[in-house]
């Protein structure tokens, strides 16, 4: 059946990225040389998560075009995951500043592409992607949750199992970077959730090639130099209710960086047990959500649901600014499960609205502009942004050491305002179809 194999495949997608992603700020924190010094600093992690933000602004338009004109998605999301499994085998191995950095940017301009070419395949094989995207989509919270609770819960076990954790099949792990690991300890500091990612994204780079075949719209037809810029998606700038959703869906990822990059170490400073698996609460909502949301578009319309997601945003912040591990754990929990209306009610309400609004000739090279727009331009100013903000308020208290309420009040504010300026702006057109001579079936 189409649709459980297009949801193994999401299922795979994200399980890759959550396995290391949410847990890589803490890695990197924890990273000492041999004198016991800190290698990376508060900047430098905002950087490097900014590699993602790189990466989604320079491949997605491009393979998207390519997968347009050239070869099948299929293949390409096979090829690119494949390649990048070996990259990110080689950034659990790097020992520099300058080795990860390069690493890591490498890696995403392989992975950050095959978002868009899943969105898009599954757009190709589903009838009624309103109706059945979130019902595929959903499969990748799963994985996400899965890969979270994984590396949230597993422990250093040295004294049974430290040969395969030391040198899995002969492989040697750079566990000295990382804190002092005694038995009990997460594997959250160490290089071990990059090589739990690296070895599912193998497994996904060789299912893709037996996925569904989807063929390039535009086979046979000359590809131009404004093609393989992206630039023909650029036409659905015409429409004011599109240009004004795509510039604030790059601004709400600027405060959107935040919690992707330092709510792992900002937990853990607070003191709060098994963080990582915790955050998978958000992910656990997600679904919820994820599964209500054909009910939601026809209650709430475009309008209101990209709206709820941009307040859920700036209400999380205002709770993680004034919660604690303590009596106000409540806070932070529901800061977290709050993930479920941010992600589904902004982003996946955003794919499905790209999609309804793009000709079928160049549907991948749209949803290529979106996470340009997002996971691009916006993920890299907020990384900038992010990590000058959290080294500003850094503290010389050995415990806590950041002003985090200070931290997130600053995202909190900025979502605030992006969500009043769509508001005011935005007029919710999007159950209008593409004209019939632009879009084709």
């Amino acid at each position: 059946m189409i649709r459980t194999r297009l949801s193994v495949m999401m299922l795979l997608q994200y399980f890759v990225w959550g396995a290391w992603f949410v847990t890589f700020s803490s890695y990197m924190a924890a990273a000492v040389n041999s004198t016991g010094e800190r290698l990376f600093s508060d900047e430098l992690i905002g950087q490097a998560y900014g590699t993602a933000a790189i990466a989604a602004m320079i491949a997605p338009i491009l393979l998207g075009m390519i997968a347009d004109h050239f070869f099948s998605t299929e293949r390409i999301l096979g090829v690119l995951h494949l390649g990048a499994a070996a990259v990110l085998y080689l950034v659990s191995r790097a020992e520099s500043s300058v080795a990860l950095y390069v690493g890591l940017l490498v890696y995403f301009l392989a992975y950050m592409p095959t978002l868009s070419l899943t969105n898009s395949l599954s757009f190709h094989h589903l009838s009624d992607p309103g109706r059945q995207f979130p019902a595929v989509r959903v499969w990748g919270t799963i994985g996400w949750i899965v890969a979270g609770i994984l590396v949230g819960s597993l422990r250093w076990a040295e004294a049974k199992w430290g040969f395969l954790f030391d040198r899995p099949f002969g492989l040697p792990l750079n566990l000295s970077l990382g804190e002092a690991l005694p038995g009990s300890a997460t594997i959250q500091t160490t290089s071990i959730p990059l090589l739990i990612a690296a070895g599912a994204e193998v497994a996904l780079g060789v299912y893709c090639f037996f996925l569904p075949h989807t063929p390039p719209a535009n086979s046979g037809k000359a590809a131009s130099v404004r093609e393989a810029l992206g630039l023909d998606a650029l036409t659905l700038f015409k429409s004011r209710s599109f240009l004004v959703f795509m510039i604030c869906s790059f601004l709400i990822c600027i405060p959107l960086q935040f919690y992707y990059t330092f709510t792992n170490q900002f937990l853990n400073e607070l003191g709060v047990e098994g963080a990582a698996a915790k955050q998978t609460y958000g992910q656990m909502s997600e679904i919820v959500f994820m599964m209500l949301m054909p009910l939601f578009f026809a209650r709430l319309g475009i309008k209101w649901m990209l709206l709820t997601g941009m307040a859920a945003w700036a209400v999380r912040y205002g709770l993680f600014a004034y919660g604690n591990a303590g009596s106000d754990m409540w806070m932070l929990i529901v800061g977290i499960l709050l993930h479920g209306i941010c992600y589904d009610f902004f982003f996946v309400t955003g794919q499905i609205y790209v999609d309804s609004k793009s000709p079928s000739d160049f549907r991948a090279s749209a949803q290529g502009l979106l996470a340009f727009m997002t996971l691009g331009l916006g993920l890299f100013v907020g990384s900038e942004i992010s990590g000058r903000i959290v080294a500003y308020y850094a503290t010389p208290d050995a415990t806590i050491l950041h002003d985090w309420r200070s931290i997130w009040l600053a995202p909190a504010a900025m979502a605030a305002v992006v969500m009043v300026v769509f508001a005011l702006f935005f007029r919710d057109d999007a159950s209008q179809p593409v004209p019939d001579h632009d879009r084709q079936s």
